[in-house]
């Protein structure tokens, strides 16, 4: 027991003032669904997997924000020269679905 303490007294002796709080990026509220799979809160990127027999997959954004379902190509060229034969990302708006058999993931914000 005194080894532990030993070991927090770091901890207690730190002052609170210095502590900031996490960061938590701008996260969207309510749900994405991809699938059958459903992300309370969602917020970064997230995969996109296709069905074996080529049926679409649905894509829900019933969050906050808008969500672009990424290709692998639009990931792979630069912001300065995008390409021109590559369709645009699609964009979801706040409340919108899809069915959709193309792109790798799905970008909240």
């Amino acid at each position: 027991m005194n080894r532990i303490r030993t070991l927090l007294v770091p901890l207690a002796n730190r002052p609170h003032a210095d502590a900031s709080p996490p960061p938590t990026g701008h996260l969207a509220s309510g749900f994405l669904t991809i699938g059958t799979t459903t992300y309370i809160d969602p917020h970064g990127i997230y995969p996109l997997d296709h069905r074996s027999d080529g049926t679409p997959t649905v894509i829900i954004n019933d969050t906050t924000h808008p969500i672009t379902i990424l290709t692998e190509s639009n990931r792979s060229h630069p912001a300065t020269a995008p390409p021109t034969d590559l369709p645009p990302p699609l964009v979801l708006a706040p409340g919108e679905r899809t069915e959709t058999r193309r792109g790798d993931g799905v970008r909240v914000g």
